[in-house]
């Protein structure tokens, strides 16, 4: 029976038993206890793309997986350097201290108005006043504003050194620190000026989350939620049933799932080149959620909580596209709604503004917006050619004016 639900779900990691009876209704597995996944320095999921392979390594003690990987960092003049924000600084200095001891440190404020051109520039700078060779190792220590701005500059510096990524928030651990998409805002829209830039490898932590401030926790739900829209609606079944927290003896399969999702992705189009399909699935939510934080000057919504409106927007854009039907868009607003997230506008926006703002979206292909839906829950395809007032007509569901 073990073996079979491996096979069903793809996990694979040390696992213990405990009941949980709901468990065989949310799989369609007859099992009588609920898997759950206990962390090890070895367990590991690696992301095959050739020469540019990496690891995610899952780990419940961070100085000892980093020292068994072979990759703890030194204080050796131009070999390492780490970035970080304020916020973690202050909430993990023990941590920080003793894994980076001796370790240049750039910290930079948190939060989405960092993600900028000028701070590209700042981190830059620093490199170069660390002198910091092409052998070097920029470790990246954050959440997605970190990693996606770090990323950048390591693929930028020299034309390229290695980073690290040690994500600190759930939205990092599941999604931005996967993939190799790294990057910087605009004025003009969201990460409009970036590279593809993977990092030698990713270290997850889950004890990170239990510091994490409960709006920080949420926001990262939204991501995992859309994990269970577009490719395991077992996954999706099983928020619906039970509301993760940070402590949850679920949390780590989870996380794991939504990497190994989005690795089966990216391995299959790197580079977001396929015709359908594709990496841009994994962009559900996000056409909408992106809109939202241009429109709000990227102050009024955490990146999550836009997102978490998008997969409501993403959900009435398929009903209205003949493909959900009114039950699944509730369901998709019930667990978005129970794991703390709007979905709907907070204040009224005008419609104009967000449907402008659209189309500065990256997904714009020969002037027009490309959007993913949902054929069904659990399963996402993209749509070109929708009619915009199909669109303006969403927009006013969720709040619009």
């Amino acid at each position: 029976m073990r073996e079979q639900y491996e096979h069903e779900t793809q996990y694979h990691v040390n696992i213990e038993y405990e009941t949980r009876s709901h468990y065989d209704k949310i799989t369609g597995i007859d099992l009588p206890k609920l898997l759950v996944f206990k962390c090890s320095v070895s367990d590991t999921l690696h992301i095959d793309l050739g020469e540019r392979s990496y690891p995610i390594r899952f780990v419940a003690d961070l100085p000892k997986a980093l020292a068994t990987a072979g990759l703890a960092p030194g204080g050796r003049k131009g070999s390492d350097v780490l970035l970080t924000d304020a916020v973690l600084q202050a909430s993990q200095v023990a941590l920080l201290d003793a894994v980076f001891a001796g370790v240049p440190r750039l910290v930079l404020p948190a939060g989405e108005k960092t993600k900028t051109l000028e701070f590209f520039g700042r981190v830059l700078d620093f490199l170069a006043a660390q002198g910091i060779a092409r052998g070097g190792v920029l470790w990246v220590v954050g959440g997605g504003v970190m990693g996606d701005l770090g990323g950048f500059a390591a693929a930028s510096y020299l034309r390229g050194i290695s980073h690290v990524q040690i994500p600190t928030t759930l939205l990092a651990m599941v999604d931005s620190s996967i993939g190799g998409k790294t990057g910087v805002n605009l004025s003009a829209g969201k990460n409009l000026v970036g590279a593809f830039h993977h990092p030698r490898a990713v270290f997850i932590c889950p004890q990170f989350l239990n510091t994490l401030p409960p709006r920080e926790f949420a926001a990262g739900m939204a991501e995992v939620i859309k994990y269970g829209l577009l490719g395991d609606a077992a996954l999706f079944a099983q928020l619906e049933n039970h509301v993760l927290q940070p402590d949850s003896r679920d949390m780590l399969p989870i996380i794991r799932r939504c990497c190994e999702l989005k690795a089966e992705i990216v391995q299959a189009d790197e580079r977001e080149t396929a015709a359908v399909g594709g990496r841009a699935l994994l962009n559900l939510g996000h056409t909408f959620g992106h809109a939202i934080e241009q429109a709000t000057n990227f102050t009024a919504y955490l990146h999550g909580e836009a997102v978490a409106v998008g997969l409501a927007g993403a959900a009435r854009l398929s009903a209205r596209l003949g493909l959900l039907g009114p039950a699944d868009v509730q369901r998709v607003d019930q667990v978005v709604k129970a794991h703390s997230l709007p979905a709907r506008l907070r204040t009224p926006l005008p419609t104009a503004a967000l449907m402008a703002a659209m189309q500065h979206d990256k997904k714009v292909r020969a002037g027009k917006l490309r959007f993913v839906v949902l054929p069904r829950l659990g399963e996402a395809a993209t749509r070109d050619e929708v009619d915009p007032t199909l669109v303006e007509a969403v927009w006013r569901e969720l709040g619009a004016t």
